[in-house]
Formats: structure tokens, sequence, C-alpha cells
């Protein structure tokens, strides 16, 4: 059975836990103070192999372990948490990440829901559009980066207004020649935003689309409010998804065609990127923000820009005022 770490206890001589974030069967994530660093604050995820595990299966597990925490370890990117260190004490395998704060989105919804409304529309695509950026990003890695566990509870919403997608504790580099069963970090995801390629041994079928299904699913919960049906229902009865615009008459229908084509029960139905998948978001509607031609060349070139500019500057002082 699983025990939990006690508050202050003290991690590799440096994580001091603070506070239980959340836990599961075989696992918990705790708030820490970097204790080297003063001020700085980190969730740490724990996960605890399964007992009476063999030599070989523990060997196994922890080298995959190791593989994809340092995977994780080299991403940088705006919308999501950076992993700054991982290591393993006896039966348990540690991941160190930054702390985001403010609320998940799976409180958002519920907070919306208690005032007899819905999330709206455009909002809920605004932050599509960071999601998008997020998981296209970890699908351009190479191999690719699966999230596999995207749920409005693994989003937060920081109190700027900026998306995270965070717990990478299911993400796995995608490598189709590894057919290999991963005990550390590998799961199954949350059942009403897991595809049916996610399901059991059939996980290794899974690949970019897998998450996809799970945005479309995330997209579906934020604007009706309800938790969509798993896959398997949708499998079994045709008619276990309503229609978002049943619920909510305010989705526009380009929304609501983006979801459930990208809830579509077999993955080659499903749009084959995320990109795809936002240009569906967005047809025939107000078109994903984007830099202007403009913006885009000084983003790049600011230095060359500001050069030419003080040259020129320079060049019109010698000309008028040096005699």
């Amino acid at each position: 059975m699983f025990s939990q770490l006690e508050i202050g206890a003290l991690l590799r001589q440096r994580y001091k836990i603070t506070a239980l974030i959340g836990r599961g069967g075989m696992g918990a994530v705790y708030l820490t103070e970097d204790t080297r660093l003063p001020g700085r604050r980190c969730a740490v995820k724990e996960i605890q192999l399964p007992p009476g595990i063999s030599p070989a299966a523990e060997k196994q597990a922890r080298a995959q372990f190791h593989h994809e925490a340092t995977t994780l370890a080299q991403l940088d990117h705006p919308n999501l948490p950076r992993v700054s260190d991982f290591f393993s004490v006896q039966d348990r395998d540690y991941l160190v990440m930054d702390y985001i704060p403010g609320h998940n989105l799976l409180q958002i919804i519920r907070q919306a829901r208690q005032k007899n409304r819905f999330l709206p529309a455009p909002q809920v695509r605004s932050w599509g559009d960071q999601l998008c950026n997020a998981l296209s990003y970890l699908h351009r890695q190479e191999p690719p980066v699966l999230h596999r566990d995207i749920k409005p509870a693994n989003i937060k919403l920081t109190p700027q207004g900026d998306i995270k997608l965070v717990d990478f504790g299911l993400s796995k580099p995608l490598d189709p020649n590894d057919l290999s069963t991963l005990t550390g970090l590998r799961g199954a995801g949350s059942l009403p935003y897991t595809p049916l390629e996610q399901y059991g041994d059939a996980q290794d079928h899974t690949d970019t689309r897998s998450d996809i299904y799970a945005l479309g699913a995330t997209f579906y919960h934020l604007l009706t409010g309800v938790t969509p049906p798993s896959a398997q229902e949708i499998f079994l009865r045709a008619d276990a998804l309503v229609p978002p615009r049943q619920i909510n008459p305010e989705i526009p229908a380009v929304i609501e065609n983006a979801v459930l084509a990208a809830m579509s029960a077999h993955p080659a139905e499903r749009p084959p990127t995320v990109e795809r998948w936002r240009q569906l978001l967005y047809a025939a509607g107000t078109p994903p923000p984007t830099m202007s031609l403009w913006q885009t060349i000084w983003r790049e070139n600011a230095w060359l820009i500001a050069a030419i500019i003080l040259l020129g500057a320079l060049i019109l002082y010698l000309t008028f005022h040096v005699h």
C-alpha cells in the first residue's frame, strides 16, 4: 500500500515537503521548498514501483524512468513547466518541476457551473491556442513526446492568465520500435479523456492523435460543463456523445465540429496533427492569433534593425553637424 511522505520531510537533502497537492494509488505530488534556492517552490511527483516487482523489471523500469525524465528535462516552452531534477530513492522515483500557481481548469469549470453559466467559447478557444502551442512543441520533438493525460485538472491558469499544461507523470517519448512495458511514468490516462487505443495493452499503438482525442474531450468539458463519456461508451452507443451545441447553444458550430472531429473513435478519422486541428477550430471564423510579417521580421532581426537605425542616425549627424 502506498504511504505518503510527512510534511517537513527532506528529499535528497534539498526539497522540503510543505504540502500534499494530490495523490493516487501508486504516487503523489507534493509542494516543496528548494532549500538550496530560498524562495523557490517546486512540485515533486513521486511514483512508487509496484510491490513485488522482479529485479529485472525494476531495472527496466528505472532505465525507462531515467530516459523519460532526461527527455522532459530538455523541454523548454512557455506553456510547459520546467523539469529541473529527477532521482530515485529505494522503491520510488521522483520528478521535480516548477510549481505553477493558480487554479486548474477543472476548478474553473466547477466555479462556472455553480453560477449556472458556461465558460465563454472565445475564452476557451484562446486557452486552446496556448494548449495547441504546447502540444505542437511536444509533438515536434525527435522522437515526438506524448503527454498522455490531457484533461482540465492537468491544465493550470496562472494569475497572469497564461495556460500551463502540467503533470508530466504520464508523458512518454514515442518510439514505435520500443514495445516494452513501462512501469514508471507511463499510465493509461484519465478515462473520460482517453482514446480507445490507449486502453490497457493497446497503449503501444498510441501516437500524437491520442493527445488530439484528449484535447477534444477537454474542450468538450470546458464548453459544456459536462464530463465527456468514455471512448468505450461512445464506441458501444452511438448516442452516448451528446453534441456540444445541444448542451450549450452558444458554442459556434465550427468549434463543435472541431471537437467532434478530435473525438472520433478511430485515430485515422481524427485530424493528423495539432496544427491541423487548430485550423478546424478556426475554419470559416476568426483566424488564430499570429504575428504579422513585420512583427515576425522585427522579432527575429531586432538587433540588426536597431543597428541599421543607429547607423542611419550617425550618418545624418555626421552629414549635418560635422564640417
